[in-house]
Formats: C-alpha cells, structure tokens, sequence
C-alpha cells in the first residue's frame, strides 16, 4: 500500500524511517516520509536567516560619561551602580577621540572633551578622569584628534595594565566599533 497511489492519484509518502509516525488519511493509515524537499528546504531558509543572526546583535546600552562614578574618595574613583550593572554587557558612549599615536591602532582613548594634545605626552596630573580606553575588534584607521565619535562593544570595569603598551585602565569598550558622531 504504500508507494502506491490511490483512486485520486495521492501517492502516500516513503517511509524513510522504520518508526516514522503515522499520518491517517482517509481511513488509511501511512508512514510519514522526514526527507527534506525542496519545498521544505526553500521554506525553511526565512528561519534560517534569523538563526544565523550573531550572538552579539543585543542592542548596547547607551553610557554617558556623567554614569561613571558614584564617587571619588580618599580611595579613588568609585564605579556607580550602572556601570557594575553592565560589566560585560554591550554598551554604546559618545564622546570625542583622543589623539592617537599611530595612524591605525586597534586602540584608542575615549575622553569627555576633545583633547587637542596627545594623552601619552601629558602629566599624570593634565590626564582627565573621565576616559574610557577602546579596543577595537581590529586595527582600524583612527580620526585625528578631538573627532566626536560613537563607540559600541563589551564593557570591562576594573584595573586592568596592557601587555603591549604598560597602559592602566580603569574602564575598557573591548570588541569595539566606532563611527563618527
């Protein structure tokens, strides 16, 4: 009976499992054949496009430099609540870009202000609070100095030295992009 067609020329699907559930149809019973069709498979790929969305297209949530700190004491800086909240979270901050020392970098410095010097060539006591270090998903042109930018990526929060240049950061965008503002 099955592979045959019936009065109204309905072939019944193949068995393609020995224990494939069974489909009645018109008080017969046949094994459903789980072969994948073309109708099937051009019906599937809509699905298919919105799985293979990347793990890391949760929207950033936007951080101004004013959300930093709670406070600054006699230990230092203290970081808010906010910013503890999305440790490791994607975030997105405005700002302006810090005079690179390179013209392609797969870092820069994230200021409130503009700076029109660069950060590395001033004292420890001209050096804002207020900076967020950016490493990029890659070595990318930078802007020149004091460029308005917008900044997207995974929010690291705590001292942290890097292995290449000694520099000690508080607050790091890792994985980042950036755009002008």
């Amino acid at each position: 009976m099955i592979g045959e067609a019936d009065a109204w020329g309905f072939t019944p699907p193949r068995c393609a499992l020995s224990r494939a559930p069974t489909l009645p149809l018109q008080g017969r019973v046949f094994q459903c054949d789980r072969s994948l069709t073309r109708r099937s498979a051009l019906l599937s790929l809509p699905a298919l496009a919105l799985l293979s969305r990347p793990a890391h297209a949760v929207e950033p949530v936007p951080l101004l430099f004013e959300q930093l700190y709670k406070s600054m004491g006699v230990r230092g800086l203290v970081f808010s609540d906010m910013v503890q909240a999305l440790k490791g979270q994607p975030v997105a901050m405005r700002g302006y870009m810090a005079p690179p020392l390179k013209p392609e970098s797969r870092f820069f410095v994230l200021t409130r202000e503009p700076m029109a010097l660069c950060p590395f060539c001033q004292s420890d006591a001209d050096w804002p609070a207020d900076i967020v270090v950016v490493y990029l998903d890659r070595t990318t042109p930078l802007l020149g100095g004091g460029e308005a930018v917008v900044v997207r990526g995974r929010l690291e929060v705590g001292s942290a030295t890097d292995l290449e240049t000694g520099f000690v950061s508080q607050l790091r965008i890792v994985d980042a992009v950036f755009r002008h503002a």
